[in-house]
């Protein structure tokens, strides 16, 4: 049977140190705590349960935070004065538009408004520019998370066949160069590549972020691989899973994450990271 990749547990810890960092901070010479600013338009509800627990967070981490809530119905230009009114704030530290925003607003544009030096989710192209070149300031909240359980656990990924499904610009494009920046052999797969099969049964460590229910199946996973499960559905039973299918996998698998409790805790986490960095650089 596989080792589970506790993400929540590791997530936890991380938050602990984050906590002690900042309370020794304050008690040397830090003004102030690190704070971090979220913009919710609209009332989607995936969305209002992930800024509460990004505020559960930044109280953990000894943070403060606020959370500015818009209608649905904001126009790109009450959206943007938003933005560059905390652009223009001192005291924060970090800004984070929560997406999807509602039909009819650009979010790249929005979210290019952001100062890069306060991109904490790091989705500005200056940053995502670091990133791919080797020199991030701040890296993407999952694929950092990913590598990051992957080096609490002594994974290595130099050397290895790493298979990446998935092409976005959140998670499949940073995945694979943090990956190949690890000195891994990275393929890049999504929904035009051809003989899927043939490229996950020889990963090492196979990281899917498609999110489609039940895409990986035992007989498209090597022995031993390191199987991450990246994506959030919800299952035909209205239960969340990933992309994997666990039950099978399991056996074959020689590490694997579970979803809920793997990758989501990771990059939550990895936020807290970027808003301490981006408090410690100011």
């Amino acid at each position: 049977m596989a080792v589970i990749l506790d993400g929540a547990k590791v997530a936890g810890e991380i938050k602990q140190e984050i906590r002690k960092k900042v309370d020794m901070l304050l008690e040397a010479d830090y003004a102030r705590r690190p704070h971090l600013s979220v913009i919710l338009v609209g009332e989607n509800p995936a969305s209002q349960v992930y800024v509460r627990g990004k505020e559960r967070d930044c109280q953990e981490c000894g943070f403060s935070q606020e959370t500015i809530r818009l209608p649905a119905d904001t126009g790109r230009g009450t959206l943007l004065d938003t933005i560059n009114r905390l652009n223009d704030n001192p005291g924060v530290d970090g800004i984070l538009v929560q997406l999807p925003l509602p039909k009819g607003l650009d979010e790249w544009a929005m979210l290019e408004e952001i100062l890069p030096t306060k991109d904490v989710d790091c989705f500005h192209p200056l940053n995502v520019g670091k990133v791919a070149i080797g020199t991030p300031e701040f890296v993407p909240c999952t694929p950092k998370g990913v590598m990051r359980l992957l080096l609490e656990y002594g994974i290595p990924v130099a050397g290895k066949n790493c298979v990446v499904l998935g092409r976005s610009n959140i998670v499949g494009k940073p995945m694979a160069q943090l990956l190949t920046a690890a000195d891994g052999t990275v393929s890049l797969c999504h929904s035009k590549t051809e003989n899927l099969e043939a490229f996950t049964r020889n990963a090492d460590i196979l990281v899917s972020a498609v999110g489609k229910a039940g895409l990986i199946t035992a007989d498209m996973v090597k022995e031993s691989a390191v199987v991450v499960d990246v994506a959030m559905n919800r299952g035909a039973d209205g239960k969340l899973c990933g992309d994997v299918d666990f039950k099978s996998v399991e056996p074959k698998a020689s590490y694997i994450t579970p979803v809920p409790g793997g990758i989501g805790p990771m990059t939550r986490a990895m936020l807290m990271e970027n808003v301490l960095r981006a408090w410690e650089a100011f």
